[in-house]
C-alpha cells in the first residue's frame, strides 16, 4: 500500500471509492450520506486529501479541512474488499498526525448518529463526543480528539 496526496486525476477514483464504502448507509438513513454528495473534483482542489493506493488503483481516501479554529477530519472511506485491514485507521492516524503538525491542538469530526460502528470505533481511538446537532436534514454526532505536541 501507497499513502500520498491525492492529484486532481483522482477525483473520480475518490468519488467510487466513498460512493462503494458509504452505499450501505443509504437504507439505513433514508439518503445518501454528506460525503457521497461531494464534487471531489472541487474538494480535491480545495482541501487535504489523502489517498491510500494497493498496485496503483485508489483503494482508500480521507479528506482533512483545514480551517482556521479547527481541522476537520470530514470523510474516511475504505472500498469494502479492502476494509478490515486497519485502512481506516492509517488514514485516520494520518489525518490526526497532519493536523497535530499544523499546531492544532485537537481534531474535530461528525457524522450521521445512525452510523454506530463508526461512532464506536471513534471513541475506541480516543475521540470523545461534544455535541449533536440537525443540519442539512442530518442529525449529526460531532466528535474531537485532543492532540498531542
Amino acid at each position: 500500500m501507497t499513502l500520498r496526496p491525492a492529484t486532481p486525476d483522482d477525483a473520480r477514483a475518490i468519488a467510487a471509492c466513498v460512493e462503494a464504502a458509504y452505499k450501505h448507509y443509504v437504507v439505513r438513513m433514508g439518503k445518501r450520506p454528506g460525503p457521497m454528495l461531494e464534487n471531489y473534483d472541487e474538494v480535491v482542489r480545495r482541501h487535504r486529501v489523502w489517498v491510500l493506493e494497493d498496485g496503483g488503483a485508489i483503494v482508500a481516501a480521507s479528506v482533512l479541512i483545514v480551517e482556521p479554529e479547527r481541522a476537520l477530519l470530514d470523510a474516511v472511506a475504505v472500498l469494502p474488499q479492502f476494509q478490515g485491514r486497519g485502512l481506516g485507521r492509517q488514514l485516520i492516524a494520518h489525518a490526526e498526525a497532519e493536523a497535530n503538525g499544523l499546531g492544532y491542538k485537537a481534531i474535530e469530526l461528525y457524522m450521521h448518529e445512525l452510523m454506530h460502528e463508526n461512532i464506536t470505533l471513534y471513541k475506541q481511538l480516543g475521540y470523545r463526543e461534544f455535541a449533536r446537532k440537525t443540519e442539512k436534514g442530518y442529525n449529526r454526532v460531532y466528535m474531537r480528539k485532543p492532540l498531542t505536541a
